[in-house]
């Protein structure tokens, strides 16, 4: 508990070279994971589902580091959901109605782009929300959460965090790439300018939302070949966590596997 990005250390860096090889024995390393909670390795036991959800800053590097999480996993072991603003007909159903049917079962993966958080951020900033409703939904998301962790999930939560500075940087660097420039929208720009308030909202939403089941991991995501390892890495460390808690054997890195 008591998370705050103010107290990130953003300084972090690696060379490409040490990233590249710490991201391909990591990979290697989510690669045996995968298929021994699909029940697909000796004792061909499934093991529980697995939630990794992403959110951050626009330009916080999201995409680059879904990429490398499940880039060498089999595409039929891995879903990932991109998430938008709710459709009318979601709007007409509570708000955690919308993510149920991505919920992996046992020894399934989903990987969402952004979430449910949306509700504590992007609704409360908007004002779509009153304070209220925001704490209300708080409460709900944990016990979401809790439920779904009890029932069998594991969970891991990612901010990808950066700077004003840089996300100013990559929007301009955006902006004048034609293979990027469509990755950048009027509303990028208008939320920047609301950063104060989503940095207020983030505070909050880490102190109310990191609980036992599902902890924050905040990443420092100033340079994208630190942040990308750091993923990595950590979803593994979470994920082992929860397997060997729920009494599950899991074996040991073989090899160069998982350098860290």
């Amino acid at each position: 508990m008591g998370k705050s990005v103010d107290d990130i250390d953003l300084s972090a860096r690696l060379s490409r070279e040490e990233s590249e090889t710490r991201i391909q024995a990591a990979q290697r390393r989510l690669v045996h994971l995968r298929l021994l909670t699909a029940g697909l390795l000796e004792p061909h036991e499934v093991g529980p589902g697995l939630i990794v959800l992403f959110e951050g800053f626009d330009a916080a590097g999201k995409g680059g580091a879904i990429r490398r999480l499940t880039g060498a996993l089999d595409p039929r072991h891995v879903r990932v959901i991109p998430i938008s603003a709710p459709s009318d007909e979601e709007q007409r159903h509570h708000f955690l109605w919308r993510f149920w049917p991505h919920v992996p079962g046992r020894g399934e993966m989903t990987v969402f782009d952004r979430s449910w958080y949306g509700r504590l951020l992007v609704e409360r900033v908007e004002e779509r929300i009153d304070h209220d409703t925001v704490k209300r939904s708080a409460d709900e998301i944990v016990e979401f959460e809790r439920s779904l962790v009890n029932d069998g999930v594991t969970i891991v939560k990612i901010w990808l965090h950066i700077s004003d500075h840089e996300q100013l940087r990559r929007f301009n660097d955006r902006s004048k790439d034609p293979l990027k420039h469509w990755k950048l929208t009027a509303d990028d720009w208008r939320n920047r300018g609301m950063r104060a308030g989503y940095v207020d909202a983030l505070n909050d939403t880490l102190a109310w939302t990191d609980h036992a089941h599902a902890r924050w991991d905040v990443i420092a995501a100033e340079d994208k070949h630190y942040a990308r390892v750091a993923v990595l890495e950590t979803v593994i460390d979470r994920w082992v966590h929860d397997l060997e808690r729920r009494g599950i054997h899991v074996p040991p890195p073989r090899g160069d596997d998982y350098l860290h």
